[in-house]
């Protein structure tokens, strides 16, 4: 990670480079789509005293290749609708992309040869960086995460992707979901971990922005102190959305107030409160269940901690989603041995360098985090919430009791593994 004085990170947030806007053309041909497109060559790369270029990975050899790439751009804190023009003059194509740290938008999407198609969405980019005197503490594994550097990055993969222009465009106007957790929520970086908080934003269009602050390991009153809750406030604005999820690492906590009824309780009013302060809503979300087994039915493993939150949630009259419940009938659904599909559980060698059995029970694959994220938008159906108008027209309802077929689900692996589990149980 290019590692930047508060200040100089702060002036580059608040002030921004020269462009609000960019149009990238991606064919290779000598005469770009419009008089103000950037042409793109395989040799522009990213560095530190460029704005723009191919990054993390191999340029393309050739920009008609069915090659993924990366492809970033340097932006300060804020919102930005992102189009993207898929397809070949040349050959047919299926393309994914994904933004930031592998949030998902587009779904190996299949174009034939000569047809293209435009994509919009809005991919929310934040830093660090609160103010000239406060930052978020960040855990030493988030310091090369895609969410937290200087830049906007595009990932265009797929089973043979071919993208031939992307427009990035700022626009604050659009009401921002602003996601508060942990590993359950938070987006995750690498194969083969996912979160549902990086999955939602597949079902939307560009009429509202995500913006997941989660991270493994944390608490409601962790998220507090460590400055995550004042970063998502700087950015906050009258119409938003705060979603909070969490129980899974509060049960551990173990000190003086400590408790369900006591500290956890206590630090959702304060989201709660300040979320309010702005003028925008709040929603509670109770955990997800762990892959805990008996008899054919899943096991409560998290103590009083979502009856805590829902009664905080009625005190406050807080809408309430209650993933605590969808996620149990999923895994049930599924049944003992086919849930673990949904989970982090491979064995060794299934990845490149991966000497041990994955047996995780807390965390997802790509696939269980797909199915969760539709959980939480039939729970945000059930609320009525305003931003729905913005859900993708080929959205269907879910039922957690009737799982998609596990095998019509596709996933294009990003290039990068992580053998480390997150933080958090």
């Amino acid at each position: 990670m290019h590692r930047l004085s508060i200040l100089s990170l702060f002036l580059l947030v608040t002030s921004g480079i020269s462009a609000q806007s960019w149009h990238f053309d991606f064919s290779g041909t000598k005469r770009p789509s419009s008089p103000t497109a950037i042409s793109v060559s395989p040799a522009m790369r990213y560095a530190a005293t460029t704005e723009y270029g191919f990054d993390f990975i191999d340029s393309p050899a050739r920009l008609d290749r069915q090659t993924p790439f990366y492809f970033s751009v340097r932006v300060p804190d804020g919102n930005y609708r992102v189009t993207v023009t898929l397809g070949s003059r040349s050959r047919a194509a299926a393309t994914t992309v994904r933004a930031e740290s592998r949030r998902l938008f587009v779904e190996n999407l299949p174009t034939r040869k000569g047809e293209q198609q435009q994509v919009s969405f809005i991919v929310h980019k934040h830093s660090p960086q609160i103010d000239t005197q406060r930052s978020m503490r960040l855990k030493p594994r988030e310091l090369t995460k895609l969410n937290f550097d200087d830049r906007l990055t595009i990932e265009v993969n797929g089973d043979a992707p071919a993208c031939t222009a992307i427009d990035i465009e700022r626009d604050d106007s659009v009401p921002t979901v602003f996601l508060c957790g942990n590993s359950t929520v938070v987006d995750q970086d690498n194969e083969p971990w996912a979160s549902w908080g990086q999955m939602i934003t597949r079902w939307f269009g560009d009429q509202v922005a995500f913006a997941n602050f989660a991270e493994s390991g944390e608490t409601a009153s962790t998220f507090i102190s460590a400055n995550r809750l004042a970063k998502v406030l700087s950015m906050m604005k009258k119409g938003d959305y705060l979603i909070a999820e969490f129980g899974h690492n509060d049960q551990k906590q173990r000190f003086p107030g400590a408790g369900a009824y006591y500290n956890f309780a206590t630090a959702l009013k304060t989201f709660i409160d300040e979320t309010r302060a702005r003028e925008a809503t709040p929603i509670l979300v109770t955990p997800t269940q762990r892959r805990s087994f008996r008899d054919g039915r899943i096991q409560e493993t998290h103590a009083n901690y979502p009856e805590a939150m829902t009664w905080v949630a009625e005190r406050e009259q807080v809408q309430l989603i209650d993933l605590h419940a969808m996620t149990r009938t999923f895994y049930e659904a599924m049944g003992e041995e086919e849930s673990k599909h949904a989970f982090v559980h491979y064995p060794a060698g299934s990845y490149p360098g991966q000497t041990t059995d994955f047996k995780d029970n807390t965390h997802f694959n790509p696939y269980g985090a797909y199915e969760i994220a539709k959980c939480v938008i039939e729970g945000m159906r059930q609320l009525q919430l305003p931003f729905l108008s913005a859900l993708r027209p080929e959205y269907k309802t879910f039922d957690p009791s009737h799982p998609d077929d596990l095998n019509t689900f596709h996933w294009n692996d990003s290039p990068f593994f992580e053998a480390e589990k997150p933080d958090g149980n």
